[in-house]
C-alpha cells in the first residue's frame, strides 16, 4: 500500500507576511478536520529540517521562478544566498494535556492512546541520548568492531523445533558455507483452505504434501518481516500443475522475485549454468525433453518400427514418509541442492543480497526434521559501527538548504536500523544534479528504536551527513502516519516549497521527470499526484489490517485528507502507473521495494545509458 504521492503548495500573494499568517491558519483549520486531530491541535514549532507530504495552495509567499533542469546543471548554478541552520529533530509537538482530555471521548481514543505512549517514551529518550546520558556499554562492544561466532552449528531435530525451527547463523555464511538438513516429508493431507484449494460441490477436496526451506536475514527493522535470501519449495502434491515440482524464489519487503521452477525437465542447453551446474536436474522417468527434434525422431522411430528406448532417471528427489539428507552450499555464482548425494537443483544469487545476509534458516510445513547441521561458517562479522564509518564521505553528505524557495522537497520515510538503505539512497538518486545544487531538497525522516545502541549511531550519522530529521518518538508502525505529518510541517514551516513528495527509502526517484510532470498541471492548481488506488479497501485481518477504531495507515489517511480538501478547494488528480508501487517498470518515475544493491544498480543504469533501465535481479 506504499507509494510515492505528490502535492503542491503554491500562489503567490503581495503581502508576504499576510499570507505567511494566512496560510498558518490555514493549514491548522484544515488538519483540524483530519483523522488525526490531536497531533495538529497541538500547535507547531519552527525547528524542522525536513520535506512535507502535503497539497495545500496559497500558503506560501511569492515562488522564485527557477530555471529548467538543463540549466541548473551544479553547484556553479546556485544563487548566492543565505542558507538555513539544520536542525536534526522534527518541530512536531504533542500536547500532554491534550492527549488526555481527548483521551477516551471519541473513536480514535486508542490511536490517541498510542501516540501519546510513542512520544513520552521517545521524547524521554531523545532528551537523554542528546545530553549525552546514553552511552554504549563497553562489554556490549565487540572486539576489533566484529562480534565472533562458531565454525560450525548442530541441532537435533527437538532442538530445532525448541527454537520454532529456526537454525540462527549469528555471522551469515560464506564462500562454501553448507548446511545439510535430515528430514521426511509428511503424507499428504487434505487441503480445505479455500485460498489454496478451490473446491467444487461435491468434489473430494486437494491433497497437499509440501514444504519450505529458507535462508532468512533475521537482522531487520522491528516489525517487517525478514527477507527471504532464497526460498526453497519442494512440492510432493497439491501445486497447480499436478504434478511434483521445485520452486525456487526470493522475497524482499513481502515482495516476490521471479520463481525459478524446476518441474523434472533437465535446464535447457543454452540456459547458464550456477559454478558450472544446471539449475534444474532431470527425473521425469524417459527421454522426451518436449523439444521439437526429440518429437520428430521418436515419430521416425515409430515409423521404422524400432522401439523405444526409455531411459531410467532418478525420480522425484522427495517421497512421502521417506527419509532424505539434503545440503544446501554456498558457491561462487549461487546456491547449490543435493539431495541423498545428488544434484538436485541451482540457484543463482541475486542482486541484493550477500551471503552474510543470511543469518538463519527456517524449514516449516508437511516435514518431520531430525537434524540441522551447518558447517564452514564464518567467524566473524562486521559490526554496525566499522561499517558507517567506512561509508563516512564528505561526497555523500547533503548540501545545505537555501533560504529562498524550492521548487521541489522530498521527505523520505526510514528506520533507524536501515543505513544500508539510506546509504544506497544517498549514493544513488541523492546525486542527482539538482538535489546536489539544492535547487531540489531531500531529508531522510527517522523516529527512535527500541535499541539505544541504534539510537546512538542513528545521532551521529545525523550529525555527519546532515540530512536526517529524527522525530522524536518511539518508532511503531501503527504510527508511521506522524512521520507523514512531520514531513507536512517542515515543507511547510521550513522549506517552503512549491511541491512536496513523500517516498519510502527502498524507492528510487526519477527528479528530472518528476518535476517534469508536475510541471504539465496549470499554474497555480493544487495537484494530487501518484499511482493510485481508487477501489482499494481496507484490510481487516493480518499484518496490515486496520480496525475501525485504529485508523493507522498513511497513505490512506493522506488519501481521505486530499479528498476533504478538494471539497472546498479544487485538487487536480494525476494517475501514473510509472510511479511504480511494486518494483519497477521500465521508463519509471520512482521505483519501490528496490534493495540497496538494486538503487545503485538503477542509478547506474541510468547513468550509463541515460535511460529508466529496470534491475529486477535481486
Amino acid at each position: 500500500m506504499k507509494r510515492a504521492k505528490l502535492e503542491t503548495l503554491a500562489s503567490p500573494s503581495r503581502l508576504r507576511l499576510l499570507q505567511l499568517l494566512m496560510g498558518v491558519v490555514l493549514l491548522y483549520l484544515l488538519f483540524m478536520s483530519f483523522e488525526i486531530p490531536l497531533v495538529f491541535r497541538t500547535g507547531f514549532q519552527s525547528d524542522s529540517d525536513d520535506g512535507a507530504f502535503g497539497f495545500l495552495e496559497d500558503t506560501l509567499p511569492g515562488l522564485v521562478p527557477l530555471e529548467s533542469g538543463e540549466e541548473l546543471s551544479g553547484e556553479d548554478s546556485l544563487p548566492k544566498q543565505r542558507m538555513r541552520q539544520f536542525r536534526k529533530v522534527s518541530g512536531l509537538v504533542f500536547n500532554d494535556s491534550r492527549f488526555d482530555s481527548i483521551a477516551g471521548k471519541d473513536e480514535f481514543s486508542e490511536l490517541h492512546k498510542e501516540a501519546k505512549r510513542a512520544w513520552v517514551v521517545g521524547k524521554r529518550l531523545w532528551d537523554d541520548l542528546d545530553s549525552g546520558k546514553i552511552k554504549l556499554n563497553a562489554k556490549t562492544q565487540p572486539e576489533n568492531g566484529s562480534e565472533s561466532c562458531s565454525l560450525s552449528i548442530s541441532l537435533s531435530g527437538n532442538e530445532f523445533r525448541g527454537q520454532n525451527r529456526v537454525l540462527v547463523l549469528p555471522c551469515g555464511l560464506t564462500l562454501w558455507s553448507h548446511i545439510t538438513v535430515v528430514g521426511t516429508p509428511r503424507w499428504a493431507h487434505p487441503e480445505y483452505d479455500p485460498k489454496i484449494s478451490l473446491l467444487k460441490e461435491g468434489d473430494e477436496p486437494a491433497m497437499v504434501s509440501q514444504f519450505m526451506m529458507e535462508l532468512q536475514g533475521l537482522k531487520t527493522v522491528d516489525g517487517e518481516d525478514p527477507p527471504r535470501i532464497l526460498h526453497f519449495n519442494p512440492r510432493l502434491k497439491g501445486d497447480w500443475s499436478g504434478k511434483p515440482v521445485i520452486e525456487q524464489n526470493t522475497c524482499y519487503r513481502m515482495q516476490w522475485g521471479s520463481a525459478l521452477r524446476c518441474e523434472g525437465w533437465k535446464s535447457r542447453a543454452d540456459d547458464e549454468t550456477v559454478d558450472g551446474q544446471v539449475k534444474c536436474e532431470k527425473w521425469i522417468r524417459d527421454d522426451n525433453d518436449h523439444s521439437e527434434e526429440s518429437k520428430v525422431t521418436w515419430w521416425l522411430s515409430r515409423l521404422i518400427g524400432r522401439t523405444k528406448k526409455v531411459s531410467i532417471d532418478w525420480p522425484y528427489p522427495f517421497a512421502e514418509g521417506k527419509l532424505f539428507v539434503l545440503t544446501l552450499s554456498a558457491g561462487l555464482e549461487g546456491y547449490h541442492v543435493n539431495v541423498d548425494g545428488r544434484h538436485v537443483t541451482s540457484f543463482p544469487y541475486r542482486t541484493g543480497f550477500v551471503l552474510e545476509d543470511a543469518t538463519g534458516l527456517t524449514v516449516n510445513g508437511d516435514i518431520d526434521v531430525y537434524s540441522v547441521y551447518a558447517a564452514s561458517l564464518p567467524t566473524s562479522h562486521p559490526s554496525f559501527g566499522p561499517q558507517m564509518h567506512l561509508e563516512m564521505f564528505t561526497k555523500w553528505k547533503a548540501p545545505p538548504i537555501p533560504n529562498g524557495h524550492i521548487e521541489l522537497f522530498i521527505g523520505i520515510l526510514s528506520a533507524g536500523n536501515h543505513f544500508s538503505e539510506r546509504m544506497a539512497v544517498r549514493k544513488s538518486w541523492l546525486q542527482h544534479k539538482l538535489i546536489k545544487s539544492s535547487h531540489v531538497v531531500a531529508r531522510v525522516f527517522v523516529a527512535l528504536h527500541g535499541r539505544k545502541e541504534v539510537n546512538l549511531e542513528l545521532k551521529k550519522e545525523a550529525e555527519y551527513f546532515g540530512d536526517i530529521v529524527i522525530v522524536p518518538y518511539m518508532d511503531n508502525y501503527d504510527l508511521v502516519v506522524l512521520k507523514t505529518i512531520a514531513i507536512c510541517e517542515y515543507g511547510v514551516r521550513t522549506v517552503a516549497a512549491k511541491y512536496i513528495m513523500k517516498c519510502d527509502d527502498d524507492t528510487f526517484v526519477r527528479v528530472t521527470a518528476v518535476i517534469k510532470e508536475v510541471r504539465k498541471v496549470d499554474k497555480g492548481r493544487s495537484l494530487y499526484i501518484g499511482n493510485m488506488n481508487y477501489h482499494h479497501k481496507p484490510l481487516r485481518l493480518g499484518k496490515w489490517a486496520v480496525t475501525y477504531e485504529l485508523f493507522k495507515m498513511e497513505d490512506v489517511s493522506v488519501g481521505m485528507w486530499v479528498e476533504q480538501f478538494n471539497s472546498s478547494r479544487p485538487v487536480q488528480y494525476l494517475h501514473s502507473l510509472k510511479f511504480c508501487q511494486f518494483g519497477c517498470i521500465e521508463d519509471y518515475y520512482t521505483a519501490h521495494y528496490q534493495s540497496p544493491r538494486q538503487m545503485t544498480c538503477l542509478w547506474d543504469k541510468l547513468q550509463s545509458q541515460g535511460k529508466a533501465m529496470c534491475c529486477n535481479m535481486r
